[in-house]
């Protein structure tokens, strides 16, 4: 069935986020009639902020609910009427992480549950929880969570009963342009003349933030629940992120920081076992659940992945070099960049 959000109420957890501004400017020009668009975040300058570029009095879906998915009983009270959940909403600096544990496993993992129970204690449809590259076989800390939430949400299919409500992931790689990424970083310290490298032999995935909105409505009109949705996307070298933005540059090597990959995975060999193909996509399917891996199969014209597959940025078959790198960087991040 086609995904109309025409007279549907829908909830951004962390919504002030670059996803989140994303996501909330396709919908409102996608679907006009859209019945509310809630963002939900703790930080209420960063509402203010996001209310001056979609004001209820322009738009008039849009609400703004001060909130922490840390909070049960607000984030059930923000879900009433509500038909679907988008959550975005997490701690995801991997320093900070290491450095305050507790903090990192409230709001990704305790704050990824009060978002299931609070659906399940209302009328949502359809939830949609954001993952990360660095939930498949974590070597840090945000990346336990984010699996541990992963799971969650996974499971969390196995509770609804015969309500119609369904949970998935989507994960993917590092956004182009998100608050925090390599490539704004680069942007700025190009003018110091220095792009501090970590490794030369390092790779990343690379995701617009289009195209990771794209992929969440794709989950939202295609999830059976408990699917773990990947795009298929490029990689490129650090090294050449670095010739693209400052080929002027001193390039010194640093090392990798601690809890930092040398190449970023999300479909690990053990997860190959239960994955598909279905095209644009991967797709962990859950162990167990209401519908077997053969019936996804036949009814998605889905086909397995090969045993002991893996799906990795450095042995990806698809990459971007360095004209491509600045052509992506003109179109997503920064229309005026110059070599």
């Amino acid at each position: 069935m086609k995904l109309d959000l025409n007279n549907k109420s829908i909830l951004i957890t962390g919504g002030t986020g670059s996803f989140g501004k994303k996501f909330i400017e396709v919908i409102l020009k996608k679907y006009p009639n859209i019945r509310r668009v809630i963002v939900y975040s703790r930080d209420e300058l960063k509402q203010f902020e996001m209310a001056q570029v979609f004001s209820p009095e322009k738009y008039k879906a849009m609400r703004y609910f001060i909130g922490d998915v840390r909070d049960k009983e607000r984030m059930k009270r923000a879900c009433e009427d509500v038909d679907y959940i988008i959550h975005a909403a997490a701690l995801k600096q991997v320093p900070a992480a290491e450095y305050n544990p507790m903090e990192c496993i409230k709001t990704n993992i305790n704050g990824a549950e009060n978002v299931i129970d609070a659906a399940l204690d209302t009328d949502v449809k359809n939830v949609v929880a954001l993952s990360t590259d660095k939930a498949a076989a974590p070597l840090n800390l945000y990346g336990a969570t984010k699996l541990c939430s992963d799971k969650l949400f996974v499971a969390a299919n196995n509770m609804s009963g015969s309500r119609d409500l369904k949970f998935s992931v989507v994960r993917y790689g590092n956004v182009m342009g998100s608050r925090g990424s390599v490539i704004p970083f680069f942007l700025k310290k190009r003018a110091s003349g220095i792009l501090p490298i970590t490794d030369e032999s390092m790779t990343r995935f690379n995701i617009s933030l289009e195209d990771s909105v794209d992929m969440v409505l794709h989950a939202l009109e295609n999830a059976w629940g408990g699917e773990i949705f990947i795009p298929k996307i490029p990689s490129y070298k650090i090294t050449e992120l670095a010739e693209a933005i400052g080929s002027e540059c001193e390039k010194p090597v640093l090392g990798i920081r601690p809890g930092e990959k040398i190449h970023e995975e999300m479909i690990t060999s053990s997860d190959s076992y239960n994955t598909v193909d279905v095209g644009d996509y991967y797709i962990i399917l859950p162990q167990t659940y209401r519908y077997t891996m053969e019936e996804y199969i036949a009814k998605n014209g889905a086909k397995m992945v090969p045993p002991g597959f893996v799906y990795n940025s450095g042995t990806n078959t698809e990459w971007v070099g360095v004209e491509e790198i600045r052509d992506l960087i003109r179109k997503h991040v920064d229309a005026s960049f110059k070599v």
